[in-house]
């Protein structure tokens, strides 16, 4: 399969890589850190940008000649609560987050038939965790987008779903996974006593690459230890 993977230098999407490069043609865009992939092409991209995740899915088909699946991984995790988050963090937390995934949608419905989206969401945006308004805000915003964008390309048979990870010990969670006190207030809130790795999150999202599992759109898979749906 040909897949394009945006934002693939983080926690999981070098582990996506990993699991994906033996067996897939993979193009891999990176804006500040470069994947680090032997047999993946490589491209610049600005996720928060329409024009550049635009181009960015142009050279996928001009590389491939065809896409089966786009992955967007851009995120960000500001932790405070609203009255004590700027403005200028709501935007970069919205264009991270919704916009880039929003850039997706739109180019791949401009370019694409018969293709696998997958976004990235939150176990926040399903329950309510004290000083996570920025990122349930903008992940629950795409939550909305893929169901809606489910709808409008199923007649190009654009697959859209969503994974929603809980805590996983990546990069971007660092400063709660090196803290031994909020590390373990965050296992006790996870039913199964852990927090997740990037295979878990991995997994799942190569589960929706598989054209084998083709009738699936508009849904939200729940990775998360049982963190949203167990008391």
């Amino acid at each position: 399969m040909n897949i394009l993977v945006i934002g693939a230098a983080g926690g999981i999407g070098s582990q996506l890589v990993s699991d994906l490069a033996e067996f897939h043609n993979l193009l891999l865009g990176y804006n500040h850190n470069m994947p680090v992939a032997q047999s993946a092409k490589l491209e610049p991209v600005d996720a928060c940008s329409f024009d550049s995740i635009h181009n960015f899915v142009e050279k996928g088909l001009q590389e491939f000649g065809s896409v089966d699946s786009i992955i967007n991984l851009p995120g960000n995790l500001i932790l405070k609560p609203a009255h004590l988050s700027s403005e200028d963090e709501f935007y970069k937390t919205i264009d991270i987050n919704l916009k880039s995934a929003f850039a997706v949608i739109r180019a791949a419905g401009s370019l694409l038939t018969d293709c696998s989206i997958i976004l990235m969401s939150t176990a926040a945006a399903r329950i309510g965790l004290a000083n996570h308004e920025l990122i349930a805000s903008a992940k629950s915003g795409v939550e909305g987008l893929a169901r809606s964008a489910a709808k409008t390309y199923a007649k190009k048979n654009i697959r859209v779903n969503t994974v929603s990870p809980g805590l996983v010990d990546t990069p971007l969670s660092a400063k709660i996974v090196q803290n031994s006190i909020a590390l373990s207030a965050s296992k006790k809130m996870h039913t199964l006593g852990e927090i997740g790795k990037p295979k878990h999150i991995s997994n799942m999202i190569s589960f929706l690459t598989d054209p084998e599992n083709n009738w699936i759109t508009g849904q939200n898979f729940v990775i998360d230890g049982g963190l949203s749906s167990t008391k």
